[in-house]
């Protein structure tokens, strides 16, 4: 006697793999592309950070904000970031406070960059990226009016 095997579960394999695998590549470059959205995003931290620092060193309103900008853009371009328009706010009321009193700076940028300089080429769209730090001012530090 021989045993009948039942043909009707050929290829299944083939169909479950061939259904799976596209969705398991779309899972991965989407997790690719939160991993790149993420970086870009500490990466405009850092320079927010970079650019609080070096506002809280200026001695007057005027170069915290040049210097301030100066930063950010120095350190947006020396991460690799290629922004499609940047703003830098910075409020500087902490260098207006006398001489023995701690003031700070907090400087605001916003950089959108487009999906296709995260993602893949011609991606469409784009990603507004804000971040804020605030620099503290040494109290015994001079400051011009």
């Amino acid at each position: 006697m021989r045993r009948r095997t039942a043909g009707g579960d050929r290829g299944s394999e083939t169909i479950a793999a061939a259904i799976v695998t596209p969705l398991l590549l779309i899972l991965l470059c989407l997790a690719i592309a939160g991993g790149r959205i993420v970086m870009a995003g500490s990466k405009v931290d850092a320079a927010a950070e970079d650019a609080a620092r070096a506002a809280s060193i200026s001695r007057t309103y005027t170069s915290a904000q040049a210097e301030a900008a100066a930063a950010a853009s120095r350190s947006l371009d020396d991460q690799g970031i290629h922004c499609a328009s940047t703003s830098t706010s910075v409020d500087a009321s902490g260098l207006a406070v006398p001489v023995g009193q701690v003031g700070t700076v907090t400087v605001t940028i916003s950089c959108t960059v487009t999906m296709s300089d995260l993602l893949l080429p011609g991606a469409p769209g784009s990603k507004t990226m804000t971040s804020r730090f605030t620099s503290i001012v040494d109290a015994y530090r001079s400051r011009e009016s």
